[in-house]
């Protein structure tokens, strides 16, 4: 692979992993916040925070509009350098996409006399789990008694990923589904921002020294198989595209659009590398991005 390649490939890294689709779903969930205490608000006449939420969706507006900026320019210049295949819309544009279409088919349909309903429950729900449901081959639980949708488990996207790598250390598919099943779309989605740093580090590790575009053949026999067990249904392009960016070279085809495949993925590797290098996944901190070691154990 030239320099020049190498360069475009660097470059369109860290384009998908600029956190476009992150700021996108807080945007989302901001404008519902405001609109359940809009609905609130009909029986009150103090503001309760609604100029607040209104100033925070504009900052996330303009936090979007500035990443989307940045990735179309990374775009543009890679084109000018004639790599065209580097040049391509960013894989997270349908992020918005998403939420609009399902926002579209859950929307309730205005009837009279029912003013006084209770708020519709988050639209990424359903849509998050029926990817989920695809990608690992398990149903989401079952819905409550009253019909209500299961309810969700309370944990940040660092958690999520330490009960996923701990799942595929246990090889244990069925609890795997349940975790990814047990949060929101934003937590899940969030697994896409934490774990580049993360796997790169890992399969530096394990590899013995920082990857490179002659890995990429080692890395994905490494881990490529134990991936597929556990996500029947992931296409084979998303592990691909990983191992590609983690060793900063051009993937061979583009990835599919939908962004739970890349997060779901992603997560089910990082577990791999962890087991792979004999590491405690309740250990890691995405945020160090390696696993901490316990104290008197050497490097």
């Amino acid at each position: 692979m030239s320099l020049l390649q190498e360069l475009g490939a660097q470059l369109r890294a860290t384009s998908d992993e600029l956190p476009t689709g992150e700021v996108t779903v807080a945007m989302e969930r901001l404008r519902t916040a405001t609109e359940l205490l809009n609905w609130v608000r009909q029986t009150s006449v103090d503001p309760i925070g609604v100029p607040q939420l209104g100033n925070a969706t504009e900052h996330a507006e303009h936090a979007a509009a500035a990443l989307r900026l940045t990735q179309d320019a990374i775009a543009a210049y890679l084109a000018a350098l004639g790599l065209a295949a580097d040049a391509g819309a960013p894989p997270d544009q349908d992020w918005k996409a998403g939420l609009e279409k399902k926002d579209k088919q859950d929307e309730p349909a205005p009837a009279p006399g029912q003013q006084e309903q209770q708020p519709p429950p988050e639209q990424l729900g359903p849509w998050w789990r029926e990817r989920v449901e695809q990608l690992t081959g398990e149903a989401p639980p079952p819905p409550q008694a009253n019909g209500a949708p299961p309810p969700e488990r309370t944990a940040d996207t660092a958690e999520l990923l330490r009960r996923v790598a701990a799942g595929v250390r246990s090889g244990d598919r069925a609890r795997l589904g349940r975790d990814l099943h047990g949060v929101n779309a934003a937590t899940g989605l969030g697994l896409s921002a934490v774990t580049p740093p993360v796997l790169r580090r890992l399969a530096g590790d394990l590899l013995g020294h920082e990857p490179g575009p002659d890995d990429l053949q080692r890395l994905r026999g490494a881990a490529g198989g134990r991936v597929k067990s556990l996500l029947p249904g992931t296409p084979p392009a998303t592990l691909d595209t990983l191992l590609a960016r983690i060793c900063r070279t051009p993937p061979t085809e583009q990835a599919p659009a939908h962004p739970a495949d890349s997060a779901v993925t992603a997560s089910v590797l990082t577990g791999v590398l962890l087991a792979r290098l004999g590491r405690d996944p309740a250990t890691l901190d995405p945020g160090a991005p390696e696993p901490l070691r316990p104290r008197g154990v050497d490097a």
